[in-house]
C-alpha cells in the first residue's frame, strides 16, 4: 500500500493530472459553448480547446522545475517531452485530423449512392489533432495549474 501512497503523493504526478482533468472539463464546456450540444465524449476525447496534452505536459515541466531545480537534468527531459508533444499535436496529429475528415467525406459520398453498407462506428476520428491556439491555451492552462499548485 505505500508505493501506491508514495506514487499518489508526487506533486508532479498531482500537478499534471489535475491541468489533464480540468483541460478536459473546458474542452467540454467551450465545445458544448461553441456547437450548442453537450457532447460527454469530449471529456475522454482528442483534440478541442485547450489541449489537455499541452496542459499535462506543460504543469509537468513547470513542476519539475519548481521542485527539482531550473538546472536539473530532469526538468531538461521534462522541458523537451513538453516541447515534442506540443509539435506533434499541431503537426502529425492535426495532419492526421485533416485527413480524417476528407476520408469520411468520401465515404459519406459513397454511401450516398448506396454503394457500399459502412457503419458509424468505422468513421475515422477527426478530433485527434490541435491549432496553434489550441496548444497555446494548453500550455498557458498548464503554467497556471503549476504555479497555483506550487504556490
Amino acid at each position: 500500500m505505500q508505493p501506491v501512497i508514495t506514487v499518489l503523493s508526487n506533486k508532479i504526478l498531482q500537478t499534471g493530472a489535475a491541468a489533464w482533468a480540468i483541460a478536459q472539463v473546458l474542452k467540454i464546456l467551450i465545445h458544448a459553448a461553441v456547437h450548442r450540444k453537450l457532447v460527454w465524449e469530449r471529456l475522454i476525447g482528442d483534440g478541442g480547446m485547450p489541449s489537455s496534452h499541452s496542459a499535462t505536459v506543460t504543469s509537468v515541466a513547470v513542476t519539475t522545475g519548481v521542485l527539482q531545480g531550473w538546472d536539473s537534468p530532469i526538468f531538461a527531459v521534462a522541458a523537451i517531452l513538453a516541447i515534442i508533444v506540443m509539435h506533434d499535436a499541431m503537426g502529425v496529429r492535426r495532419e492526421t485530423g485533416k485527413q480524417a475528415i476528407a476520408i469520411n467525406d468520401i465515404i459519406d459520398h459513397i454511401l450516398a449512392d448506396d454503394a457500399v453498407d459502412l457503419s458509424p462506428e468505422k468513421a475515422l476520428k477527426e478530433f485527434v489533432g490541435h491549432t496553434p491556439l489550441q496548444v497555446a491555451a494548453g500550455g498557458v492552462l498548464g503554467l497556471v495549474v503549476a504555479v497555483v499548485m506550487n504556490l
